[in-house]
């Protein structure tokens, strides 16, 4: 090794070693073995998990929650500009299904009121029938609320 005149303290460090750098001098203080083993690592998760739960698919919505419009008898006299076909493409939300936050529903019950966006703690009750603007094609969304109404959100106890 070449000598130097310079003995500031960043020269006088020693190059790392041949056993493979801090790397090496680890694995002779440490049990590197252990602490492979003892590291946590990402487990697989089945599709039927609690987190899965927790993310909501857009694409899915809640049709899988809801029933067809077609079912329910009273509404072919309650809406009857809408025929037999128009009632098979609208999906109504089953009683105690709770609304997604942010999410803009009609109340075939109460048309006058408009679209509102759910907040926290909303659900579809035996009393309402609500149909989600995201399970509902645009063009049967605007005979529904009429076009270009815009939703508001709702506070509870306030219907407008």
């Amino acid at each position: 090794m070449p000598r130097n005149d310079d003995h500031s303290t960043g020269d006088a460090r020693q190059p790392y070693s041949e056993q493979g750098g801090p790397e090496g001098r680890h694995a002779q203080t440490h049990d590197v073995r252990r602490e492979e083993a003892s590291r946590s690592k990402p487990h697989s998760r089945g599709s039927d998990e609690f987190a899965d739960d927790l993310v909501s698919d857009p694409s899915r919505g809640q049709v899988d929650h809801s029933m067809p419009a077609a079912d329910d008898k009273q509404l072919r006299t309650e809406l009857p500009e809408l025929d037999g076909d128009d009632l098979k493409r609208l999906s109504i939300l089953k009683a105690g299904i709770h609304l997604e936050q942010g999410s803009v529903y009609v109340d075939l019950n109460d048309r006058q009121r408009g679209p509102f966006k759910a907040i926290g703690g909303q659900e579809a009750s035996e009393d309402t029938r609500y149909v989600a603007k995201r399970d509902t094609d645009y063009e049967m969304w605007d005979r529904l609320v009429g076009q270009g109404r815009a939703a508001g959100v709702e506070r509870p106890g306030e219907h407008g």
